[in-house]
């Protein structure tokens, strides 16, 4: 569940949002940009939404964790704005002819921001030992295919998998694939470690300070290994939950970039000449995103797919973007985001608003109405982000004689009682599909990735014929055969309904226009950014 803000050449995860193009801006500084010299010093302040709770982003694909720490580590590539991958821990690779052996070659000399050397037994160790176990993205998709890691010397790491491989160079970057120290996790639970709080990255930001519920501060790393970057030499979150606050404390001064914009004061900002907005573009892991809603299948009678249908048919879901949203997105209609157009399946089964239908489903269910004109009682349980989508969802069940409790929790223990406890009847998320199914819709439906990760498969959904399409697509040369693939997904999932996607969220972020160059896509955060 995750965005990212790409700065020159490196970037800062944000939240929600997704278009096919790189970033625009309402008004345009790429002229300033063109011809300014860049300067050093000062420092960002950036409004989070939520505290991280945690600094390792290899555990997680939780936005509000890699917002903040990805600025604190690497991966072995990033993409920039066309998704295309680029050097970053590794300065090349190559690939076999049948796509079944990737050789990375690392860049010389390195360091941790304690000053070991970062070797290419650190990026074995972080797949094996971290990412495979615990990264819901990168272990639903590698965890069957990879057939082993080799480390021939410390500068070249050669990744070998039993059937090909396209997508790999799209998921190694550092919001897939961030890499962690061998020699500060090794012998640890990585998910209870106190490295956690006191992270060691490669990356070009040092944690200074963590004041949970409040501060994040990083410096800058005097001996990153990108010669002269960054420019800032500080960075600065500020948990700042409520989004009208964050607009305010921009326009105040106290903070210089939001990553979101609430609809009613786009107007108003668009008039400012002080500000620069940003419609949200293509990223990584954190692109192309699906406000979610997720059914624990175990559940009586979510259990029943007539139920699944039944409430399809009962969410006003354009009610939600409208209200919710403002307008910044589209109605869902599929388990892929219509903006990955070249596997997205627009002949699905569709479910418009439908409460005659939705009644006659759960009549057919055998799911009477009792005396008090109730047929069952459901809980959702939700980040606190989520409170007006559980408000409206309330209203549009309750005629059906669906008693829905509302159940608004911080948005880390939201997710453990989806993700981890599995104890709630609906749950909710931001999942991301990324730029490629492979990465971020494979995890949410193949059998092999239930369990207690974060963002994982929550429904505890299993189809056997999903199961290997997903790896048929995977293993396929051919563009137009994946798509075929992906598309029979599409068709099976949305009749079973084990989630449900409401909105395909857009937004735009805001920024303080004396900073240059904020561009939406993949890497670490304000490598490149720098102000006047």
């Amino acid at each position: 569940m995750l965005r990212r803000i790409l700065v020159f050449g490196t970037a800062l995860a944000v939240v929600f949002g997704a278009c096919t193009a790189p970033a625009t801006t309402s008004r345009s500084n790429s002229a300033a940009t063109a011809t300014a010299t860049p300067k050093r010093g000062g420092t960002l302040v950036v409004a989070a939404s939520v505290d991280p709770g945690q600094l390792n982003p290899a555990i997680t694909t939780a936005g509000g964790t890699h917002f903040v720490a990805d600025n604190l580590y690497n991966g072995l590539v990033f993409l920039d704005k066309d998704l295309n991958p680029k050097p970053d821990l590794a300065d090349s690779w190559t690939i076999s002819s049948d796509s079944k052996t990737y050789t990375f070659k690392l860049h010389p000399g390195v360091k941790w921001h304690d000053g070991v050397a970062f070797t290419s037994a650190d990026v074995k160790f972080t797949f094996e030992q971290v990412l495979l176990k615990y990264h819901s993205r990168t272990k639903s998709g590698l965890e069957s295919v990879l057939a082993g890691i080799d480390t021939p010397d410390d500068n070249t790491v050669v990744f070998r998998f039993k059937t090909p491989y396209g997508p790999l160079l799209q998921r190694v970057d550092v919001v897939e694939a961030p890499i962690v120290a061998k020699h500060i996790y090794e012998g640890q639970d990585p998910t209870k470690a106190d490295a956690n709080l006191k992270p060691v990255g490669t990356g070009p930001f040092k944690l200074a300070e963590y004041v949970k519920g409040d501060t994040i501060r990083m410096v800058r790393n005097p001996d990153y290994f990108k010669k002269g970057l960054p420019y800032l030499d500080e960075l600065v979150f500020k948990v700042i939950p409520q989004a009208a606050t964050q607009i305010l404390a921009l326009e105040r001064g106290e903070v210089d970039f939001v990553s979101g914009i609430p609809g009613p004061d786009f107007s108003r900002l668009q008039q400012n000449s002080a500000m620069t907005i940003a419609r949200s573009g293509a990223g990584s892991g954190g692109s192309f995103c699906n406000t979610t809603l997720i059914y624990n299948l175990s559940r009586p009678p979510l259990d029943k797919v007539e139920v699944r249908q039944a409430l399809a048919y009962a969410i006003d879901r354009q009610q939600i973007l409208d209200q919710v949203y403002f307008g910044q997105g589209k109605v869902g209609t599929s388990a892929i985001n219509s903006s990955l157009g070249w596997a997205y399946n627009p002949n699905v089964a569709k479910y418009p608003l439908d409460p005659v239908k939705a009644n006659a489903l759960l009549d057919s269910a055998g799911l009477t109405r009792g005396g008090n004109g109730i047929r069952f009682k459901l809980e959702f349980v939700h980040a606190t982000s989520f409170a007006k989508v559980g408000e409206l969802m309330k209203q549009n069940l309750a005629p059906l004689g669906i008693d829905l409790t509302l159940t608004p929790l911080e948005v880390n223990a939201a997710n453990d009682r989806t993700f981890v406890a599995k104890n709630f009847d609906i749950g909710s998320a931001s999942y991301c599909n990324g730029p490629d199914p492979e990465i971020g819709v494979r995890r949410v439906y193949v059998s092999s990735n239930i369990g207690p990760i974060l963002f994982s498969n929550g429904a505890g959904y299993k189809n056997a014929r999903v199961d290997t399409l997903f790896d048929q697509a995977a293993a396929a040369a051919d563009k137009a055969e994946r798509a075929k693939a992906y598309f029979e997904i599409q068709d099976i999932v949305n009749r079973d309904i084990p989630d449900w996607n409401l909105v395909e969220t857009e937004g735009y972020r805001v920024w303080s226009a004396k900073y240059h160059d904020p561009y939406y896509w993949s890497g670490n955060l304000a490598e490149a950014v720098w102000r006047d």
